[in-house]
């Protein structure tokens, strides 16, 4: 970084010191990660904003744990102070000693050579993910423990209480591709079946917002169920509910990829692509909530830059779920009246994917192979 940036951050950047990391431990802060050296003590010089703490430990073999990790948000010239738990080789998420704080503090000077300064590269990428997390989006959609686990450690339970895959998603239902995935889905729900009974010990889970169980409003007529298939705008409807403001959603899908990118959390991924699905398939929605489709695309457009094309594609049709989608948006908007701005802007964004990954959006008034009509032969 530039001289003034790092005389400025000397002053207003954060301190998160951690005791007693044992050497060689995974160790991270946003999208960095070293592995820890014996003079390590922490990270200085850290942005005020939202942060992503992340460690592994790693045994005396260099086998690696599974990860873990907490969002943190750094105000102007915090210090924070977290221990190394060695029975649970963990960090311990209880309250510092205000004591042992201001001792660190008061010798900042001797404790400056053992601080690690923020990696400042990617900053301005970092911001880009995580511009409309907040802290109360932390704790609300945060386990209750505070961490977020690659592996959740698991307990017995009843068969009645274990947690079961859903089936199929609502916005796939509503597509002739559900034919092809029933088979799968049998499978899927067979094997499910011959599991243990076992669920994530209570407080480790992520709280995402939960999807309605019904794409339909109760009460709904035969036509109206057909429509809410076609356009998926109730569903966000509830999802948008379930928030302070429709922004809030936006949030929720930044949080969800960090959780996954750097988390590596599975659930966190599959809860960003339902919520990516949803919002390319809605229509009357569009207009509604014109602020939060406004932040979409750009938030989309920077995960899709970070996300190997691999981990987009589903693992029963091997189709890119996210290109399959988009499409969708494109021709809903294609045939809209939204306005001039917004759709100027999504035409932006389709030609950056075009020209980066080579992703064919022309032909968009035609059907996708998944959605065409299905012609069946009879014998005479």
């Amino acid at each position: 970084m530039d001289h003034t940036t790092a005389k400025q951050l000397l002053v207003d950047g954060g301190t998160f010191v951690a005791l007693d990391v044992p050497e060689g431990t995974e160790f991270g802060i946003d999208m960095k990660m070293w592995n820890t050296g014996e003079n390590f003590r922490g990270v200085k010089m850290i942005p005020p904003g939202i942060h992503f703490i992340h460690y592994s430990a790693v045994g005396k073999y260099g086998e690696v744990a599974p990860k873990v990790g907490f969002f943190y948000n750094f105000r102007k010239s915090e210090f924070v102070l977290k221990k190394w738990d060695k029975e649970l080789q963990d960090i311990s998420m209880k309250p510092s000693n205000e004591d042992e704080v201001v001792s660190l503090k008061d010798n900042i000077v001797a404790l400056d050579k053992f601080l690690g300064p923020y990696p400042y590269d990617i900053w301005k990428k970092w911001i880009s993910l995580t511009s409309h997390i907040t802290e109360n989006l932390i704790k609300k959609l945060s386990p209750e423990s505070g961490q977020i686990r690659s592996a959740l450690d698991l307990e017995s339970c009843t068969d009645a209480d274990r947690p079961r895959k859903s089936n199929v998603s609502q916005e796939e239902s509503s597509s002739s591709s559900s034919k092809r995935r029933s088979r799968a889905s049998t499978s899927e729900e067979l094997e499910d079946n011959l599991l243990p009974n076992l669920k994530p010990f209570p407080g480790t889970e992520l709280r995402l917002t939960p999807f309605p169980k019904c794409h339909y409003p109760e009460g709904s007529t035969p036509s109206e169920i057909t429509r809410h298939s076609l356009d998926s705008s109730y569903v966000l409807e509830t999802i948008v509910a379930q928030h302070s403001s429709e922004t809030d959603v936006i949030g929720e899908l930044q949080f969800s990829y960090i959780c996954f990118l750097v988390g590596q959390s599975l659930d966190a991924f599959e809860h960003w692509k339902k919520l990516v699905s949803l919002i390319c398939s809605c229509e009357t929605a569009i207009k509604r909530y014109r602020a939060l489709y406004d932040l979409f695309i750009p938030t989309l457009e920077a995960q899709i830059l970070e996300t190997p094309e691999d981990f987009l594609a589903d693992i029963v049709s091997n189709n890119n779920i996210i290109y399959v989608k988009l499409r969708h948006l494109f021709r809903t908007v294609s045939g809209s009246d939204i306005d001039g701005r917004l759709k100027t802007k999504i035409e932006r964004f389709k030609r950056n994917l075009t020209s980066r990954y080579e992703w064919d959006f022309s032909h968009l008034d035609s059907e996708d192979e998944d959605e065409a009509p299905v012609i069946v032969e009879i014998s005479q």
